[in-house]
C-alpha cells in the first residue's frame, strides 16, 4: 500500500503544477494591462528657444525669465555681449493636464505674445502602444513699436503675427529624446515687397542626458522659403545649451545666433551667423508654483 500511495502522489504532483501554471496563465490573460505613459521627454516646456512637447500640469504656474545678451564677436569693449541684454518675461499656466496657455512680453520689438499648447497623443506602452507624443501649438504676437510713419493710415492688424506648429517627439530611452516641429508663421505686415508674409520651417531638437540633473540640448530650424529673395540676409536659427534642474527650478544656458525668444522672431528674423561669430549667450529660468491642487491622476 505504501508503494501504491507513493506512486499515486508522484503522479499528482506534476499534474498539480501544470494545473497551477494554466490557472496563472488564464489569470494573466484576463487581467487588463496598464497603460504606461512616457514621462520627462524633455525637462522643460522649451527645448531651448522653441517649445517642447512638455506642458504644465493642471493648476501649476510657470514663471519664466529669459535673457539673450549681445554677440560674442563684439569683443572685450562690450564685455563680449554682456553689456547688452534682451529679455522676455512670461506666465504660463496648466488649465488641464493636456492644455496650457501663456502670455509674455519681450523688448524685442516691444512684443506682447500669447499662446496655447494642447496634447493630441502621448507616447505609451502596455495596453496602449503609441510610439510618439504629439501636441499642437498656436501663438499670436503684437509688435508695439511706434509707427515708423505716423502720418499715414496705420492699422492695428498690421502689428499682428501668427504661428502654428505641430510638435512630434519621442523618448528613445532614459538618455535621449528627439522632436520634429513643422512650423508656419504668418506676418500681416512685412518690411518690403521682397519679404514673404508666410514662412515655412522644419524644426528639429534633441536632449541627451548627461547626469541625473544635467542634459545637453540642441535645436535647429530650417527655413523652407528661399532666403535670397528677402530684403535682408536671414539665417537658420541654431541653438546649443545645457539644462540644469534644481528642485522647482530649471535653468537653461544657451548659445544661439538668434536674438528673439519667441517663434515669430527666431523663425525668419534671425540675422546672426554662427560662422561670423554672431553668437548670443543667454539663459532661461523657470520657476513653478502650484496654485490649485490637481485632483486628476497624473501620468507625468
Amino acid at each position: 500500500m505504501r508503494k501504491i500511495s507513493l506512486l499515486f502522489l508522484s503522479f499528482l504532483i506534476p499534474v498539480g503544477i501544470f494545473a497551477q501554471d494554466d490557472l496563472m496563465n488564464l489569470l494573466n490573460e484576463n487581467t487588463p494591462k496598464a497603460i504606461n505613459y512616457t514621462t520627462a521627454t524633455f525637462k522643460s516646456t522649451r527645448i531651448l528657444n522653441g517649445h517642447s512637447i512638455e506642458r504644465m500640469p493642471a493648476g501649476q504656474l510657470d514663471v519664466r525669465i529669459s535673457h539673450r545678451f549681445g554677440t560674442l564677436n563684439t569683443g572685450a569693449y562690450n564685455f563680449y555681449g554682456l553689456d547688452q541684454a534682451n529679455m522676455h518675461l512670461s506666465l504660463e499656466y496648466g488649465i488641464t493636464n493636456w492644455l496650457m496657455v501663456g502670455i509674455g512680453r519681450g523688448n524685442y520689438e516691444k512684443t506682447f505674445d500669447g499662446f496655447t499648447k494642447f496634447s493630441v497623443l502621448r507616447q505609451s506602452s502596455g495596453a496602449k502602444e503609441m510610439p510618439v507624443s504629439v501636441s499642437i501649438f498656436s501663438s499670436v504676437a503684437v509688435n508695439s513699436l511706434k509707427w515708423t510713419d505716423p502720418t499715414r493710415t496705420n492699422y492695428f492688424s498690421s502689428r499682428l503675427s501668427f504661428v502654428g506648429q505641430v510638435l512630434i517627439a519621442r523618448k528613445f530611452n532614459d538618455s535621449f529624446s528627439f522632436q520634429l516641429t513643422p512650423s508656419y508663421v504668418h506676418r500681416n505686415m512685412v518690411t518690403t515687397e521682397l519679404d514673404p508674409n508666410d514662412l515655412y520651417a522644419m524644426g528639429a531638437g534633441g536632449r541627451f542626458k548627461l547626469t541625473k540633473r544635467i542634459s545637453l540640448n540642441a535645436e535647429y530650424y530650417y527655413m523652407a522659403n528661399p532666403k535670397s529673395y528677402m530684403s535682408q540676409q536671414i539665417y537658420n536659427p541654431l541653438s546649443i545649451g545645457l539644462d540644469l534642474e534644481t528642485g522647482g527650478h530649471v535653468f537653461q544656458f544657451i548659445f544661439t545666433n538668434s536674438l528673439a525668444m519667441i517663434e515669430k522672431g527666431f523663425i525668419g528674423e534671425t540675422t546672426g551667423s554662427w560662422g561670423k561669430g554672431d553668437i548670443h549667450f543667454g539663459f532661461n529660468i523657470s520657476r513653478v508654483f502650484t496654485l490649485k491642487k490637481n485632483k486628476e491622476k497624473l501620468n507625468y
